[in-house]
């Protein structure tokens, strides 16, 4: 039994504010796609689609004038920094164990190389994951960032990810 569902996580005021700043539907497209790559590669899923949730938690600080400012980004992105610890906090906030909130944050903070001095980090196989769930997803200049979603259809993905994640625990139990 999971201590936080994504449902838990979208409904909560914090995940509304910054979610909606960096685009629903690119996060929940990411999270289906960590899933997806993390059910194919045998490791958590849960842990992979919070990561593929929240990913882009820290991408607040490069709007201007309430539009995303791509090559604002492009020039001083720390969003993986900001986004990790944003996502932690959250999930401690929420109740999630504090090991997984930390392997989830770590997810985030290496889910792309635009902040690093160097492109040679290694990561596990879950960061990558997150990496390539939110490259599977991205769209020339930003664009990603700009698609809609009605927030019932959004809910209604999020519960239905969320009963996937919970049936792949359940083999996982019964195996």
């Amino acid at each position: 039994m999971r201590d936080v569902t994504l449902q838990n996580i979208f409904e909560h005021h914090i995940a509304q504010k910054y979610l909606t700043r960096s685009g629903i539907a690119h996060a929940i497209s990411v999270a289906y796609h960590a899933f997806n790559l993390a059910k194919e590669e045998n490791l958590d899923v849960d842990i992979a689609a919070k990561a593929g949730l929240l990913h882009d938690m820290g991408h607040f600080t490069w709007y201007r004038n309430g539009k995303w400012d791509y090559d604002l980004y492009r020039q001083n992105d720390i969003h993986a920094i900001k986004g990790a610890e944003r996502a932690h906090k959250l999930l401690i906030r929420l109740g999630e164990n504090p090991i997984r909130a930390r392997t989830i944050a770590l997810a985030i903070l290496f889910h792309t190389d635009s902040f690093l001095p160097t492109n040679d980090i290694e990561r596990t196989a879950l960061q990558q994951i997150v990496k390539k769930a939110d490259e599977k997803d991205e769209e020339e200049g930003g664009l990603h960032h700009y698609r809609e979603i009605d927030l019932e259809r959004a809910r209604e993905s999020i519960r239905r990810l969320d009963n996937l994640i919970d049936a792949e625990e359940d083999k996982e139990l019964s195996s």
